[in-house]
């Protein structure tokens, strides 16, 4: 029976583009880096706040990295998402979506490096 969720992994061509998007844009740590026994690229970052990791492949053998609109998403937690925006896209990456009210807080999109979507949720202040 599963236990828990451990890592997602999202491949890429360019790894070290995406790294730094993760890294610099987001601020999540890098784990660690290793090459697989078949000689995929593999770098593992997670937020400061969580246990999960997100496993970032560069794997050239397997083709292009084709990313279909509406396919799959990561989303993050942030305190102040006006802020958060801002920063970002002074760091070249502008809200692609949002942010949106959902009643309990505000929801937007950033778009990462070869097209994979990041959600971004700011939950409701507890008064």
């Amino acid at each position: 029976m599963v236990k828990k969720l451990l890592h997602t992994r999202y491949r890429v061509h360019d790894l070290e583009k995406t790294i730094s998007f993760y890294k610099d844009v987001l601020g999540l740590e890098e784990v660690r880096r290793q090459t697989s026994s078949r000689g995929s690229q593999l770098v593992f970052l997670k937020a400061p706040d969580s246990d999960q990791e997100i496993e970032i492949c560069k794997f050239d053998e397997s083709g292009p990295v084709v990313v279909g609109p509406d396919l799959t998403h990561l989303a993050f937690e942030v305190d102040d998402l006006e802020e958060f925006a801002k920063e970002a896209a002074a760091k070249g990456y502008p809200l692609s979506d949002g942010p949106h009210s959902t009643g309990t807080g505000k929801i937007a999109f950033i778009d990462a490096p070869e097209g994979y979507e990041v959600e971004l949720i700011q939950h409701g202040r507890k008064s």
